[in-house]
Formats: C-alpha cells, structure tokens, sequence
C-alpha cells in the first residue's frame, strides 16, 4: 500500500532545499534519519526576552527528565540573545553567543523583542539577532508543523468540521530573499516624496523563480507524491477554506512566514506550535513561532507547550533521539487529556493553570508514560 503525500508548492518555490551559502545542491541535514550512537550532547538555550525565558526553564527541564529516561546526558549553556544581549553588551547577537552556539549540537531559543527596543535603529533591534543567528548557523530549512491537537479543536477559530484533523508542515526558505536582499534603503522620487525600498531577490541556487522548473524535474523521481502548484494569494484562501488539503506547502522566505502564522491559528493558539530550522551541517536553531508577549512576561501566564514541542523536534530532529522526542510529544498529548491549560486555550470545564504548574504537569506525564503516536 502506498501512501499519497499532497505537496503543495507556492510560486516562487522548490521542494528541493539548496542553502544559500552554496550553488551546489545540498541535501537537508536530519539527524532523525539515521539513529544516533552519541548519547552526550551540548545544548545552547537562549531564553531571550519577555515570556522566552519563563518557556525555556520549563523545556529545559523536560529535555533533562526526559534524557535521563533515555540515558541521554544533556549539557546546557545559557547564552544572551535580543533584548537582554542589547542592554547587558550594547549589541543583539554578541560574538560570545554565536561562538558558543556553533559549537553546540543544537540550540534552543525562547522569543526576541519587546517594545523597550521597538525605536531602536535597525541594526540595534533585537530581530536583527536572531537573523544574524539564523545566518552564522547557516540554517536555510525552516519546518513548521500545524496540527490541530483533537483536544484543542474547538479553540480553532475554524469551524470543528474544518479545523479537525488537520496536520500540516511549512517547510519555509530562511536566508534568503526580501528580509536579506539588498539594495535597500530610503530614497526620494522625482515629485520629491521619501520613497523606500526593499529587494526580493534570489539566485539560481537558492530557487524562488527557479523552483518551478526544478521541483517539476525533481518530482519525476517521486511519482507517489502528488505535487502541485499554487500562488500564494490563493494558497492563503484555501488554508483556511480547506486546510485538510494540504499535507505539505514548501514556499520561499516572507510567503513562508506570512503562511505559517495563518496555519498556527487553524490550530487554535499560537502558543502550541514549534519550528525547527536546519542546515546541510552544524546545530539546528529550535524555536516557539511566537512571540516575546512582553504584555504577560514574568506573570507566569505563558504557555510553555511550543517550546516543550521544540525541544522534542530538537531531539528529533537535532539529534536523531526519535524515542525521547517521541515520550515528549506523548507526555504533551497526556497533559491536555487530563485537562491542564493555560489561558490561551483554556475553556470550560478544563483546569487553568500557569507556566510553571503546566510544566509540572508535563514533567509527570513524561515520567508516567511511555511514547505514543507522535503529535508533530
């Protein structure tokens, strides 16, 4: 029996990843495709601003639950990242950091930003660390996964008849085009009015008008996956018209980030969904798609379960540990069936709890309960 992946792919895009640092084809680095053998690794947490550090310790906690489960030994660095590296170095990505996170075997972030740092120029501005991050890693695939947990499934803004069984992946080009093309800049037109400027540009290597011709070559070598292609304007219509059809949607830099925060609201909060981004080498940055959410940092009212489902992709995908993430996704699986929430996706006759009983919460659902069927 073989089983039909749809594969949707937005105009300018490819299926086929190639990294921005070469023009030669690269393939995609995933530890999970091959068992691992090392049972000690480096971990590089950058708790960052507003909620990223309160989501961070309870992750961490888990990756050293869940390890010791596994006879994995975890090694922990702390590292400034954003706002807190600003105000503590003058900088938001201080060579300290990069140093120490291209040395580790995976690095795992909290959130950036805050309005403390919004009027900052912009290579002052917390987002710029993280996209300088994302470059020294050298991270070109961004996989963001969009499940619609059957807990949850009325939190979705959609229609439960929409909303349910939903389970897709973002697959979303990270280093190039309009966020790292130049030129850009200010300028002033012939009528004398400020005028500005970005660049969406992209060579041969890195794909976007290229990614047609290619993923139509490449799809010849996978006749049981069905591909097709769509503009983005309509892909954005249809996730939410009829999210179910899509199983995977591969599209460039700003489509991507634009098209996964759509999908992350099908699935009811924001606060539920991680990302993995990988390169052909070197440690995988892992990471909650949300926000810093300076409105509720240090109030214990973060919801710390795309964090603690980064930290499983990290071991799944950083580190070709498929059991341990898989006892991770499980025990998160556990802990909405007993009822716990956080604000976010708190409804009636469910518990309401903060951050840190939540990751209490997750810690015993680790410890009691063998993996399951994976939930990302």
């Amino acid at each position: 029996m073989v089983t039909c992946i749809q594969t949707q792919l937005l105009h300018t895009r490819t299926f086929q990843l190639r990294s921005s640092s070469s023009k030669k084809p690269t393939s995609l680095r995933c530890s999970a495709a091959t068992p691992s053998t090392k049972k000690s690794y480096k971990i590089t947490l950058l708790p960052g601003d507003g909620i990223g550090p309160e989501v961070v310790s309870v992750a961490k906690d888990v990756l050293l639950l869940t390890g010791s489960i596994h006879g994995i030994k975890l090694e922990f660095q702390e590292k400034l990242l954003g706002g807190a590296a600003l105000d503590a170095t003058g900088v938001p990505l201080p060579d300290d950091t990069l140093s120490v996170a291209k040395q580790s075997d995976a690095v795992l972030l909290g959130a950036i930003g805050g309005y403390k740092w919004d009027k900052n120029e912009k290579h002052l501005k917390p987002e710029t660390g993280l996209l300088q991050l994302r470059e020294g890693l050298r991270v070109f695939a961004n996989l963001r996964p969009a499940t619609v947990f059957p807990q949850l499934v009325d939190a979705s803004t959609l229609k439960r008849e929409i909303a349910e069984g939903v389970d897709l992946m973002v697959v979303r080009e990270l280093t190039g085009g309009i966020y790292f093309g130049k030129p850009r800049g200010f300028g002033t037109n012939e009528n004398g009015e400020e005028t500005g400027f970005n660049t969406e540009i992209y060579a041969a290597h890195e794909a976007s008008m290229f990614w047609r011709k290619r993923v139509m070559a490449l799809a010849q070598e996978y006749p049981d996956v069905e591909l097709s292609h769509m503009y983005v304007d309509n892909a954005a219509m249809q996730l939410v018209r009829y999210p179910k059809q899509f199983d995977t949607i591969v599209t460039n830099n700003i489509f991507g980030d634009i098209l996964s925060d759509e999908a992350s609201m099908i699935t009811g909060s924001i606060g539920m969904l991680p990302s993995a981004s990988l390169g052909d080498s070197g440690p995988g940055l892992f990471e909650p798609i949300h926000g810093s959410a300076p409105d509720i940092a240090g109030q214990d009212k973060a919801n710390p379960f795309a964090t603690v489902l980064s930290a499983a992709m990290l071991l799944k995908y950083g580190l070709g540990e498929v059991e341990a993430a898989e006892r991770i996704e499980s025990a998160v699986l556990e802990t909405l069936n007993r009822g716990f929430r956080t604000a976010d996706i708190y409804s009636a006759g469910t518990k309401l709890v903060g951050c840190k009983q939540l990751g209490e919460e997750i810690l015993k659902s680790v410890e009691s309960h063998a993996p399951a069927a994976a939930a990302v």
